[in-house]
């Protein structure tokens, strides 16, 4: 018999660290990364009959609906690599997303194993964001508290001018986390209730935090 599939999730803020971890959390479980934005961004390059339905609401300025995105997910967990199961990055985000999932993977006999939250302060969230930096010429990503470049403002590898992106402003980091903050609450609290939540402090290093997620995974899994 072959094992059971296994399905984790993996929660965070933006600039939590969220896809650091999702990829260092792959090869730990040797699942395949379903990442939300990754569909998103295949579905529309290839036109496909979802990326199609998605761009029309994308094209003027609304969210795409639940049960487009949920659809795309589960035409990605349909395929063959999957069939062990997934880590979900970035879905579910609303708590239909999370039950119209469950009653999917409840008609396989399957549901979620885990669900990791990554937590970091809404403080310490706008610092990481405001504080990073773009080469204007090749693109190279600096932070100039965690990162920071030889010289203020110029690139260490070509000398091109170093700025800051129009949606790195504090303005608009503090807009997207009340957004997520939104959202996600009820998520957390249907996880929590369903006993398979589990929050994880990521404001420690990067090697500490793919410890605990990885503790986490040990103890649970």
């Amino acid at each position: 018999m072959e094992p059971e599939p296994t399905y984790v999730i993996l929660m965070g803020p933006p600039a939590s660290g969220k896809g650091t971890q999702a990829e260092r959390l792959q090869e730990l479980l040797d699942l395949p990364h379903v990442a939300s934005g990754d569909l998103f961004r295949y579905n529309l390059k290839n036109e496909t009959e979802l990326g199609r339905r998605a761009k029309v609401y994308m094209d003027k300025g609304e969210l795409v609906p639940d049960d487009v995105t949920i659809a795309m997910v589960l035409d990605r967990l349909s395929q063959a690599d999957a069939n062990k199961g997934a880590l979900l990055d970035g879905f579910p985000r609303t708590v239909v997303q999370a039950e119209a999932l469950d009653d999917a993977l409840a008609e396989k006999g399957n549901g979620i194993d885990l669900v990791l939250n990554i937590r970091v302060s809404e403080e310490e969230l706008i610092a990481r964001v405001t504080g990073r930096r773009l080469c204007r010429q090749c693109g190279a990503s600096y932070h100039v508290k965690f990162n920071p470049p030889k010289e203020p403002g110029v690139c260490d590898k070509c000398g091109g001018e170093l700025y800051q992106r129009d949606d790195d402003t504090e303005e608009v980091a503090r807009k997207r986390l009340d957004v997520y903050e939104a959202q996600t609450k009820p998520l957390v609290e249907y996880y929590e209730e369903e006993g398979l939540l589990i929050h994880i402090d990521g404001e420690k290093s990067i090697d500490e935090v793919t410890t605990a997620l990885r503790e986490a995974i040990e103890n649970n899994l």
